[in-house]
């Protein structure tokens, strides 16, 4: 035992090793640079070691799994808002006749056209409701799963995601609304058939 204490001369040859978990902006080329160069510049810090290979691969697949659900996420879009508008001029069809028989008693286009809105509204509240509630169920499903993410830790991003989806909800329903109403006030009477 005395001999490896005089070879060693009172040092430990195994240095400390820490690792750093960075967070989510602080992971590209640049600043992992910038954090390198100030470990490096440290009289405490022997030697800095990670994979900058594996760091762009996963900023260039993230980027582009990104582009994708984005791609993904319109079209989705596109086809509910298209769901929506549909519904929602069945709905209205099947009140030409009322509707016509308010403009010939001398109703306004706005007078009548405020019922539909306003059922429009509650009908994309109701559809928001239940969105949000999905939104939230996979939410805590992918926290438990991944708890290393830490979504509820930053809640802002998901609460502005459930203010969007709540938001997009009244407002496609309350133009598609508008417009299917409004198609159908400036229909002529023998058209209605």
């Amino acid at each position: 035992m005395q001999d490896s204490e005089v070879f060693l001369e009172g040092e430990n040859p195994l240095l400390d090793s820490y690792d750093i978990h960075l967070k989510s902006q602080f992971v590209d080329k640049k600043h992992i640079k910038d954090i390198e160069v100030e470990l490096r510049n440290d009289p405490a810090v022997a030697d800095v070691i990670y994979d900058i290979v594996l760091v762009e691969l996963a900023n260039e697949n993230i980027k582009s799994i990104s582009y994708w659900v984005l791609v993904v996420s319109a079209v989705f879009a596109v086809v509910s808002m298209l769901l929506i508008n549909s519904a929602l001029r069945l709905s209205i069809y099947s009140h030409r006749f009322t509707i016509k028989t308010m403009q010939l008693v001398g109703a306004t286009k706005a007078f009548i056209r405020r019922p539909f809105i306003w059922k429009g509204i509650k009908l994309g509240l109701i559809g928001a409701f239940f969105s949000i509630l999905v939104l939230l169920y996979l939410v805590h499903w992918a926290d438990g799963m991944l708890p290393e993410l830490n979504i509820w830790e930053d809640w802002i991003p998901t609460a502005i995601v459930l203010a969007g989806v709540l938001s997009t909800g009244i407002i496609i329903a309350a133009i598609s609304t508008f417009f299917a109403t409004q198609r159908f006030l400036n229909l002529r009477t023998d058209d209605l058939y």
